[in-house]
Parts: C-alpha cells; sequence; structure tokens
C-alpha cells in the first residue's frame, strides 16, 4: 500500500512540474529487471534543429545488490538503428550509501546520456534499454526512465 501511494505521489510531483520544453517516459520494472525485457521509449521529435539532453532515470531500492549498472542504450528512427552505446552508471558511494534522492529505501537518479545532441531529422523515435549486469534477473530496479529536454541557448 506504501509503495502505491508513494508511486501516486510521484506521478502527480511529475505531473504538476511539467515542463512544455522536456518529455518524461517511465517504465515501471515491479523492482525486477529480466535481461531478456528490453524496455522502448518512443517519443517523437518535431524540433530536429534544436539540440537535446537525453537523461537516464533509475529508480532503485535496497534489494539492488550492485553499486553500478550497465546499461546498453540504441536510438533509431523507423527502425533504423542510429547508435548504440554501453553504458556504466555509479549508484552507490564506496561505502554502499546510495545516491540520488528519495525518501525511505527508494532513490531516483538522473544519468547524463547524450548532452547537446542533434536528432538528423523530425520524426519518431525509439530509445531501446536493456540491463547488461551479471544476473538475468535483476532485483531493486523498480523503475527505468528518459527525460528529453531541449537545450537553453
Amino acid at each position: 500500500m506504501l509503495r502505491i501511494i508513494s508511486v501516486f505521489i510521484l506521478l502527480l510531483s511529475l505531473s504538476s512540474c511539467r515542463n512544455a520544453d522536456e518529455t518524461v517516459l517511465v517504465k515501471d520494472l515491479q523492482s525486477k529487471w529480466d535481461k531478456k525485457n528490453d524496455q522502448d521509449f518512443d517519443f517523437k521529435i518535431n524540433d530536429f534543429q534544436n539540440q537535446k539532453n537525453i537523461i537516464f532515470i533509475v529508480r532503485n531500492n535496497n534489494d539492488y545488490p550492485y553499486s553500478n549498472i550497465r546499461l546498453i542504450a540504441s536510438i533509431s528512427q523507423n527502425k533504423k538503428l542510429i547508435s548504440t552505446d554501453t553504458l556504466n552508471y555509479v549508484l552507490a558511494k564506496p561505502n554502499g550509501e546510495w545516491l540520488g534522492t528519495g525518501f525511505g529505501e527508494t532513490k531516483e537518479i538522473l544519468f547524463q546520456y547524450k548532452l547537446n545532441y542533434k536528432f538528423p531529422q523530425n520524426g519518431n523515435y525509439s530509445l531501446k534499454v536493456s540491463q547488461a549486469m551479471r544476473r538475468n534477473v535483476l532485483p531493486g530496479i523498480e523503475d527505468i526512465g528518459i527525460k528529453i529536454q531541449n537545450v537553453k541557448p
């Protein structure tokens, strides 16, 4: 019940702080991320001439067994691959303390993926994210998301 209330409050706060210059897409992973389940985020770019920042949103809890997370991210347009990157992000300090913000055992952290990125043209895009950790099922990852924001001149 507490999880439902906290998710509701989080969604309410995200929707009330909505900025026309950014798009936020989040997938609920139910605190376990299977390696076979890629997370696809579909979005539309209408102003390709403006540079964008692409940022990952990761929410983890105390069940997460590692201090880092490895991701494979691929951007495509109309099923044509534009780029693929293997990424490693740190989730905890060397002493085990989680980075990020949040109350209780759930922490949210934002990771820069592509800064000042210029999409090649207007259209529909997809960003596919898969976990690249040793375990096939990764416990403790509650949500994964992306934030696409216009770069301020």
